[in-house]
């Protein structure tokens, strides 16, 4: 096992630069995720890490090993790919043999790495089997145990879900989870799923046009976004943002409607700023902002609200059962405390 130290690391494809002066410190054993949306750099610099892209500028190290020039094959790594990419023609042994078979491994230490993987991963009365006769799982477990039988310093995962079904998704993050646990190998992770990213790291890299937004533990980003864009792009659903004024220590929606603040920054009176509360954040109260209701959406432990105030249109999530209808009134209270505030020209956290 080892870390990996991404220094100043840059990627430009002629004139278009992608990735912009990165800088990223994974320490041993650690499972880091890099997230954000289509095109933000995540999987440029996975392949960078990987020695699959070449570096423009900057530094990479796994260990205490600089590996800029290092061929792919040299770095001690193993990846995951987001197509599985297995050999059609070898059975689930030989796939996961393979590697090893190059390197010149006996016969005997190549049965027990391939035996011990399959056991770890469930896999031991399928190593007869041919690819086309798996399940997209089992197929993604396969792949996952041909990194394993490497026992690599870093494991490297590009999107290794994306092509399987909601319900085996959630099963296979577990198991990935676990693995890690087992394992204690460095992971680096990349997805645009932030559920995956908040449910299965131990550090989140959010991305976002080839830099870093923020990083840091899940909740930490959950909690204290630094900015807007990570603050709209952290949690499902996604954080109500409004624009406006502070006013007499209360928020004044453009779009009208007026909000409490738990705490007001220090002068800050009249400010533009974005107002941010999280559809959870957000409690029934009789007493409250009168709310009309646009969409119900149950979904069994919890219902989903989009109601309007003034203007201002809200998603809010509410454990209780809603019987109202669109076009009736509802009174909701955003909690103050756990209001997020955001300067109107940076977007950067105020407080």
């Amino acid at each position: 096992m080892a870390s990996v130290d991404i220094h100043d690391v840059r990627k430009a494809y002629g004139s278009t630069q992608v990735v912009h002066g990165v800088n990223i410190g994974i320490n041993d054993g650690e499972f880091v995720i890099l997230v954000g949306p289509s095109g933000c750099g995540k999987s440029t610099l996975l392949r960078m890490i990987a020695g699959l892209e070449n570096i423009t500028g900057g530094e990479i190290r796994i260990g205490d090993r600089v590996v800029n020039d290092v061929p792919p094959k040299e770095r001690d790594i193993a990846m995951v790919f987001q197509n599985y990419a297995l050999y059609p023609h070898m059975t689930v042994s030989e796939n996961m043999a393979f590697s090893m078979k190059l390197r010149g491994a006996s016969k005997q230490e190549i049965e027990q790495r391939v035996s011990k993987a399959a056991g770890i991963l469930g896999l031991g009365n399928l190593l007869d089997r041919y690819p086309r006769q798996l399940s997209g799982g089992q197929r993604q477990r396969v792949a996952m145990g041909r990194a394993i039988v490497r026992d690599p310093q870093v494991f490297l995962f590009d999107e290794p879900l994306s092509n399987l079904d909601a319900k085996l998704r959630v099963q296979m993050r577990t198991e990935i989870k676990e693995l890690h646990q087992r394992l204690k190998t460095t992971t680096v992770y990349v997805t645009h799923d932030q559920i995956e990213a908040m449910t299965m790291a131990d550090k989140i890299v959010v991305m976002h046009d080839g830099i870093v937004e923020q990083m840091g533990a899940p909740l930490e980003l959950y909690d204290r976004p630094a900015n807007l864009f990570v603050a709209g792009f952290i949690g499902s659903p996604a954080m109500n943002l409004m624009k406006g004024r502070i006013k007499d220590g209360r928020f004044e929606s453009d779009k009208g409607g007026s909000f409490p603040i738990g705490a007001v920054p220090h002068g800050s009176e009249g400010r533009a700023v974005t107002y941010g509360i999280r559809p959870e954040h957000i409690h029934l109260a009789a007493d409250g902002l009168k709310a009309e209701v646009v969409v119900v959406e149950p979904t069994g432990s919890e219902t989903q609200v989009v109601a309007k105030v003034g203007g201002q249109e809200l998603v809010c999530v509410f454990r209780e059962r809603i019987t109202a209808k669109p076009g009736e009134t509802l009174g909701i209270a955003p909690d103050a405390s756990l209001v997020h505030l955001f300067d109107g020209e940076t977007g950067k956290r105020l407080g």
